[in-house]
């Protein structure tokens, strides 16, 4: 591949790219039982390994298995505890304080968006805050776990500096998902976003895949514009509509960094680089019982008339179909859970690397192999 010639979605598709298509099944067992191999319990390893692959599935290999080797090399240097035990510090009908004691945040993200559907069946909505977390991977894993129990759920968390605030050229803001999602009665609807053109994961994919990035993506440590995915690294991703994705940030900030009790920004301690202090990140998650406002058929009813209304406009020359949020990708999971994921040969070295590492056997021949 030109190295000047790349989108993201050529990894998507593996445009490019040596590949390998493995079965979704084995790729979640076989790095559960990597997570297995650093002390963690294997309901939790499980819940990790679904999360990554979820991403690999849904075409958002940034947020995929790709982030087994940081995940396990944090595990390994003692900076995240294997062990998930959370301690809930104040509870409300409709809110509830959780300490994660440096779990690992997808294991802490599943626990709390359950426990916020629990409580909203009670309470007909409910935000959950988790301090003392760590990074919680694609965002809106969390949110359809709300969906699958007719629920909206929601989800944003703090994140190391990523954004430079509108106006400046110093990264501050992280890049933190905005995740949103609403049942309907096939796939649910759902947005999951970085408030910058781009998640700071891209930009890390491409400099390890050795690509350059598109104009527009990132900025380098001086603010100037850049395409080498390395310089990026060191600046800042460019945010959303200008101010308007500084302000999203900022709102993630205190969402879930201020009023969670966690850190935010700069006092985020960065998930690649730092391996001598936990990351302290926060999150909220948050679950609204349909049931509680409507019957949920009907609720049903008005998402499929919404939906069917958006579909039948007027499209512009060139688009075949108006798609929904989210919907691009459920399409591309269901067809990857029929034919297996496509992964570049360097994150399935690496993977393999890993089980040699840590003593599990490799289990992820390629289809038709």
């Amino acid at each position: 591949m030109n190295k000047a010639d790349f989108s993201y979605e050529k990894i998507v598709k593996g445009e490019g790219f040596q590949t390998h298509t493995v079965k979704w099944e084995a790729l979640r067992d076989y790095c559960k039982r990597l997570f297995m191999s650093q002390s963690m319990p294997e309901e939790d390893a499980f819940t990790v390994a679904d999360a990554l692959v979820d991403a690999d599935l849904s075409g958002v290999p940034s947020h995929g298995t790709t982030r087994t080797q940081i995940y396990l090399k944090r595990l390994e240097a003692g900076v995240v505890n294997p062990v998930f035990k959370p301690v809930i510090e104040k509870e409300n009908p409709a809110s509830v304080l959780v300490n994660a004691n440096n779990g690992n945040g997808m294991v802490a993200g599943k626990y709390a968006m359950e426990l916020a559907c629990k409580k909203a069946r009670d309470n007909g909505s409910c935000f959950v805050f988790v301090n003392h977390s760590n990074h919680i991977g694609m965002a809106g894993y969390y949110p359809k776990i709300a969906a699958s129990k007719g629920m909206i759920g929601f989800t944003t968390t703090s994140a190391n500096p990523g954004i430079a605030p509108w106006g400046s050229r110093q990264p501050f803001l992280g890049t933190s998902p905005i995740a949103i999602a609403a049942p309907t009665r096939g796939d649910p609807v759902l947005l999951d976003m970085a408030p910058s053109q781009v998640a700071m994961g891209k930009v890390v994919l491409a400099a390890k895949l050795g690509t350059a990035i598109p104009e527009g993506w990132a900025l380098d440590a001086d603010g100037k514009p850049t395409t080498d995915p390395n310089e990026g690294k060191k600046g800042s991703v460019v945010p959303i509509g200008g101010p308007k994705g500084s302000g999203l940030s900022f709102f993630s900030q205190i969402l879930g960094g201020i009023l969670s009790g966690a850190q935010y920004g700069p006092h985020v301690n960065t998930l690649y680089y730092d391996f001598k202090n936990p990351q302290e990140m926060g999150h909220v998650f948050a679950a609204i019982d349909i049931s509680g406002l409507m019957d949920l058929n009907v609720f049903q009813d008005r998402m499929e008339t919404i939906i069917r209304e958006i579909k039948a406009l007027p499209r512009i020359e060139g688009v075949m179909e108006i798609f929904l949020p989210g919907e691009i990708e459920m399409r591309l999971r269901k067809q990857r859970m029929r034919e297996g994921i496509q992964i570049t040969d360097v994150v399935y070295q690496e993977l393999k690397d890993l089980g040699e590492k840590y003593g599990v056997q490799f289990s992820l021949e390629s289809c038709g192999e």
